[in-house]
């Protein structure tokens, strides 16, 4: 694992040194006939680039990915590009205006993580009628996108029914799992579904299975009220969720109906409630995802982009949309987080200190596993 992730660094880290070498390259190529310069381009590194996030109930994109572009953006252009800022709060419609807001403000290019990946595509086409380049960030909107990079979605369902199955040990038949996934109108949940599903299908019996509507923890719960309702609780072995925050809901439904030993129970994105979940034993595993990797990929196509660079240096790998075809895209490998590897995780890559993690209440638990 620890290997995976310093590969995957090394791998930004020489993305990072050939874009720099490509724009090196492409200004002393300009050399003889002097070419007129226009729109962004002109601007060098004093560029806007507009970053639309889609929620923050989640605390990853507020907490992380929000900062981590501005830091990116600051360092490949020498400090001169500013980063727009607007989040959507769950709201596609109110995304929609905010492509709106950033056409008419004249961005030089944008990222977008969309709220619902179909509903944004009217607007993706319009920034792009604009001159305004488009990169699909964590979710693959449709229409006109420019560039994507996300982590490796089936893959992320795929380590969730892996772990799950570990879990259940040796007779993952011998009662029944709820599978909680995430909202339908997000593309990636479609592909953590299909993932989990690769894994788990023949292997376990599925009792009940939700999309749950906008991911909420609220929603997660009265899921699986119903599903405990519906199955009884002694029928109940194990339960998929898709995120962590979904894996809070179902948690608080799963000690109210009064489970005597807590079924296993997936998560993903490491947020802080998931990582102290699971060192108190009360959430199986989450899907760590390297924060840094994803944002500081996400920078560089927008800067490439916004200078009219070309985006060979940066992706290695293409992919097809409902609507548009060989999108440039980076996938980041993701690892799965447990009790026994949070030392090397979340914590060595500086996403939390032990003093954020271990507070008074899992003072205990993180002594029982050495976090001090």
């Amino acid at each position: 694992m620890n290997m995976r992730m310093r590969r995957a660094a090394v791998a930004v880290a020489a993305t990072t040194m050939a874009v720099s070498l490509a724009a090196c390259g492409s200004a002393k190529e300009s050399g003889g006939e002097k070419k007129k310069e226009t729109g962004a381009a002109a601007k060098g590194d004093a560029i806007t680039v507009g970053l639309l996030l889609p929620e923050n109930e989640t605390a990853r994109y507020e907490k992380f990915d929000k900062p981590l572009i501005e830091k990116r953006v600051s360092e490949l252009t020498n400090g001169k590009g500013k980063v727009v800022y607007a989040n959507a709060k769950q709201d596609a419609t109110l995304q929609t205006q905010q492509v709106d807001t950033m056409i008419t403000n004249k961005v030089d290019v944008l990222i977008v993580d969309a709220v619902d990946y179909k509903a944004i595509a009217g607007g993706v086409k319009k920034a792009k009628d604009a001159g305004i380049p488009i990169v699909a960030f964590d979710r693959l909107a449709e229409g006109p996108i420019d560039a994507y990079t996300s982590f490796d979605n089936e893959e992320v369902g795929r380590v969730q029914g892996k772990a799950l199955l570990e879990a259940l040990g040796a007779n993952p038949k011998s009662g029944q799992i709820v599978m909680m996934n995430g909202a339908a109108t997000d593309p990636n949940a479609a592909l953590f579904k299909k993932g989990a599903h690769s894994v788990l299908d023949g292997k376990v019996n599925i009792g009940k299975e939700y999309d749950t509507k906008e991911w909420k923890a609220t929603n997660a719960n009265a899921n699986m009220e119903a599903a405990i309702s519906a199955l009884g609780k002694d029928k109940i072995t194990g339960v998929y969720s898709a995120n962590d925050g979904m894996a809070g809901g179902i948690i608080t439904a799963l000690k109210a109906g009064g489970f005597a030993k807590l079924p296993p129970v997936t998560g993903q994105d490491a947020e802080l409630a998931g990582v102290q979940n699971i060192i108190a034993g009360e959430q199986f595993m989450s899907v760590y995802k390297p924060y840094p990797q994803e944002a500081t990929i996400a920078a560089d196509f927008a800067v490439a982009l916004a200078k009219g660079e070309k985006l060979d240096a940066i992706a290695k790998t293409k992919v097809d949309s409902g609507s548009a075809k060989g999108i440039p895209t980076v996938l980041v490998p993701v690892v799965s987080l447990t009790k026994d590897n949070i030392k090397d995780t979340v914590l060595k890559d500086g996403i939390y200190t032990v003093a954020e993690i271990c507070t008074p209440k899992y003072k205990a638990a993180c002594d029982a596993l050495g976090l001090k």
